[in-house]
């Protein structure tokens, strides 16, 4: 998919948040592929662990608690892209049938929402993250990590998420407040039948170029 498809473009739009959202959305898709690449090194340590134990009798160990630190600061840092592509899932039944200007409203109270949601859970993620920091909190585990290095690294992917979200934010406000309800749209609107078929249609001409 593209990341930046879905930012309206400077003629409709304020410049400069318009600039700030492209790096965000930049940045964000960095984000995934080193939360994906990370999922995948998780479930390959994984595998090669369960064959050493079968076939030698012996355990690399660590694999269950660092795939749960692997499988935490994924999720945390593939937030923020999601948010930016409008992945998150929505019930439709009714707002395909409510005018414009209602579902530019209903657009914005739910990214209210989620930033209100995403706001508290970065506070207290934080929170667990200093307490672990300054009583020196250790798993334990074996490998007796220091829980707040994996604490951190999640909780910065919830920062980084609020950041995304105080930018879509801001933008949406913006234009539903000028009357830029297709502005609205864009930022945190839910995506469309037509929308999704563009974006699966560019993803196979990618994949067909790139076997080319």
């Amino acid at each position: 998919m593209n990341a930046t498809s879905h930012i309206p473009g400077p003629a409709s739009t304020p410049g400069t948040l318009d600039r700030l959202l492209q790096a965000a959305s930049s940045l964000s898709r960095i984000a995934i592929r080193a939360a994906g690449a990370l999922t995948l090194i998780s479930a390959l340590y994984i595998t090669v662990d369960v064959i050493i134990r079968k076939l030698l009798g012996f355990s690399l160990g660590g694999s269950d608690e660092l795939s749960g630190y692997a499988f935490a600061i994924s999720i945390s840092w593939a937030l923020s892209f999601a948010t930016l592509q409008r992945a998150n899932i929505r019930i439709d039944a009714l707002y395909q049938l409510l005018p414009v200007r209602v579902c530019a409203l209903l657009d914005w109270l739910a990214l209210v929402g989620l930033a209100v949601f995403i706001a508290c859970l970065t506070r207290y993620a934080s929170g667990v993250a200093f307490v672990s920091w300054e009583r020196n909190a250790t798993a334990n585990t074996a490998l007796a990590t220091p829980l707040w290095i994996p604490q951190a690294i999640w909780a910065a992917g919830l920062i980084w998420l609020c950041i995304v979200l105080a930018l879509m934010l801001l933008r949406s406000s913006t234009a539903l407040i000028t009357g830029d309800m297709p502005g609205v749209q864009h930022v945190c609107g839910m995506r469309s039948i037509q929308e999704e078929a563009r974006d699966e249609a560019d993803a196979g001409i990618r994949m067909v170029k790139g076997e080319a």
